[in-house]
Order: C-alpha cells, then structure tokens, then sequence
C-alpha cells in the first residue's frame, strides 16, 4: 500500500503531535489529528517558549538526593509536593531517583543533546512554508547569576556543555546591562548561551502550524481518544469519548501527560508522571526584554512574548486529577517582583499544565513492541517545545519504512 493511501491518526496537537502530524503529510499520508481540548490546549501552549538546545543536563544529577528536603520545605524553592499524592507516585521517585549518579547523568545528557542540539533548526524547517516562520527567534538565552561564585558552583555543567558542542560566553554586570538595558543591575554575573532560540508565542506558533496542516487537506477531531481498537495484533483506529470510530492504519500516541492511559490498554506499561508546571504573564509590562532569562537562583524562565512577560517554571508532583496549587503562582510573582520591583502592568493571568515525565528523562520514541503500527511520541518533560520538530521528524521517517541517521535505541517505548 503506497503511502498516499494510508492514514495516520495522531492523538494529540501539542507541538509533538502538530509536527508529526506535519512530516507525515509532506511524507504523502493522510493524517488526522486528535485532540481532546484543541491544538496546544496544554503545556504546549503554557511553556516559556524556549527551544533549549542547552536544557540536556537533567535534574538528577549526582547528589541531587540530598537538595530534596530543603527544596521541599523551603517555600521559595520552585518544587512542591502535594502530599497526599506521595503513596502514588513513589514508585516512580525511586526509579527517578536511581539515575542521580555520573554514569546515567553523562548518558542521558548524551541523548537529551541529540534530540535538541539543532533544534532552532528543525523549527525552522518545519515552520518552512507555513506562515509560522516570523514565530522563531535565533538569538541568545540569558543565565542570571547572583555572582560569579554561583556561577562557578553550575560550572560542570556548563562545561559538559561545551564538550557537546554548545557554546557560550561570559557577561559581566556592565556587559549584561549592554546586551539588554531591562537587564542592568539585576544580576552580578550571566551566561549567554549562543546555541538556544525562543519563539514569540508557543500558542499562536502550534495554531498557525496546525491552521497549515488543515489548509493542506489535514483534518482536525476535537474529541477525547478513549481507546486504540486492535485486531489480531494491530490497531485499526481510534475510539472517542464521543463515540466516533475513526479507522486508521497507523496510530500515534502524542497526548503527553495523558499518553500512559493510551499506552497501558495497549499493553505498554509505561511509568509516566506529570510535572506539574505554572505560569504566570504580566500583559502590556513596561519591560520588554531582548532575549528569555533563566533565573539561576529561582529556577524560572522569563520571556517577552506579544505584550506579554511570562514567567514560568517550577515543579509540583501532584497527579493529573488535582486543581492547580496557589503556592506555586505566590512564588512566581514573588520572584518576578524582586526582580523587577519597577514592574507595571494591567493584569496578571495563571496557568497551570501537566509536563509528561518519565523516570529517566527521556522520551518514548518508536512502535510499540506488541502492535507494530502504534508508535509513542511521549514523555519529553518540559523540553516538548524543543524537541518536537524532530520528534516528528522521526516518527514520519519510521512509520515510511525509512531509518532514521540517528540511533534511536534511548528512546525504544518498550525500554521499562
């Protein structure tokens, strides 16, 4: 069966899913897109919008076991833990928590780096043609220390870094405040990552991005997908809550956080958590800023986006189920405020979504061992804007019969 006669059903219109989506069209297949609450309904749209080819060092790096308890019972600490969610989700903190050693360190920043390394790049090629172009920045990201001394206690990784290919340089207090005037006196020392890119609004981005793929001939279900028919071995379609049977000869997972409960029906007992993440936008600033900012000290990003500064960050291990946290926007504003205690503004909005996690830090990326024609584009953390292009990019060549040039073995869905 030549390719322009199959259809791919994609569950899912974040930014993985909206780009996979996006190959496989330009591959030939008719795609059709699934999402429950619309294109970047989520965390693709409530991100810093950041492409972060430099985020590869993870969270558990060596020693990281030991910072937990402050992070958790300081309130100006950007992890939260809802407690009564902590009898669930301990199995995957030991999992987690296991790979807080060098030798998984140095591994999962390998695989992290080749995922994102050239993601401006990728961004750039499938945004080619789309009307999403002017959406992408390439310029620098901007780390904010304290001081030199806490820059040099992060030098390790940033060294690591630059063993991979990724470049920087360093700023001094007055060099910063040349880079960007809204930036003078606020830190003591900075980093500016070259490689890293920002784009303006992640959510207008994805929509414009998915306002192509229709334009094309794709096709946008706003539904809820319940289920993934097989039949002796092999997924037929796609089931929604809304009783709609959509048949497919390929289906992809890349629902995010909700992408376990898809993946467990099917036989793929994935361990899948949500980070939750908050933002909040201060809209029409009277600061607008060059490049996005990371925090050091807070463990925040801030981005101009379109009249807006958005800061967004922190972690809150709380399940899918719960409402938002108001702890988490407390800190942000707090945070922002010191910063910035000249900042004005005419309103503040909040955002709370879920960032699909896995206990080593890395996507599933592949078919699923025991139904061959359901392939997993999941579990990306907060890097779900970063390497989504070529996430996509991926799972287009694989479902063609084509190989990918990069081992993708990392990332193998059935790898728990």
């Amino acid at each position: 069966m030549s390719a322009n006669q199959e259809t791919v059903a994609v569950i899912g219109a974040g930014m993985v899913g909206v780009s996979t989506a996006i190959w496989l069209q330009r591959t030939g297949f008719k795609v059709i897109l699934i999402d429950r609450v619309g294109v970047a309904g989520g965390t693709s749209y409530g991100n810093a919008g950041i492409l972060a080819c430099s985020a590869i060092i993870p969270v558990t790096t060596p020693g990281f076991i030991f910072k937990i308890p402050k992070m958790l019972f300081d309130p100006d600490q950007p992890l939260f833990l809802r407690w009564s969610y902590l009898p669930k989700i301990l199995p995957w903190l030991v999992k987690f928590l296991s790979k807080a050693n060098l030798k998984d360190m140095q591994q999962i920043t390998a695989d992290l780096h080749q995922i994102m390394y050239d993601s401006v790049d990728q961004h750039k090629q499938l945004a080619q043609g789309t009307g999403a172009e002017d959406f992408i920045k390439s310029n620098q990201y901007i780390h904010g220390y304290d001081n030199r001394d806490a820059f040099l206690e992060d030098l390790s990784s940033w060294e690591t870094r630059k063993k991979v290919g990724l470049t920087y340089d360093e700023l001094s207090q007055q060099e910063l405040a040349e880079h960007d005037p809204a930036l003078a006196g606020k830190f003591g020392f900075a980093i500016r990552s070259l490689t890293d890119g920002h784009v303006t609004d992640p959510g207008e981005y994805i929509k414009t991005l998915a306002s192509h793929f229709k334009n094309q001939g794709g096709e946008i279900i706003i539904d809820e997908a319940v289920d993934v028919p097989t039949h002796e071995g092999w997924a037929i379609g796609v089931q929604t809550a809304n009783g709609r049977t959509i048949d497919a000869n390929h289906v992809v997972i890349a629902s995010g956080a909700w992408s376990g409960l898809l993946a467990n029906k099917l036989g793929l007992k994935v361990p899948l958590e949500t980070e939750r993440g908050y933002h909040v936008e201060f809209v029409n600033p009277n600061i607008e800023l060059k490049s996005p900012v990371m925090v050091s000290a807070g463990k925040f990003g801030i981005n101009s986006m379109n009249g807006r500064m958005r800061c967004a960050g922190i972690v809150e291990l709380g399940g899918l189920e719960a409402a938002p946290s108001q702890a988490p926007f407390e800190l942000l504003k707090r945070q922002a405020h010191t910063l910035f205690p000249e900042l004005e503004y005419d309103e503040v909005r909040e955002w709370m979504g879920h960032r699909p996690s896995t206990p080593d830090s890395l996507p599933l990326i592949g078919a699923l061992e025991n139904v061959p024609n359901v392939w997993a584009g999941f579990g990306h953390q907060h890097l779900g804007l970063t390497g989504g292009p070529k996430t996509g990019l991926w799972l287009a060549q694989l479902i063609s019969g084509k190989t990918p040039n990069e081992d993708l073995s990392a990332y193998r869905p059935n790898r728990f």
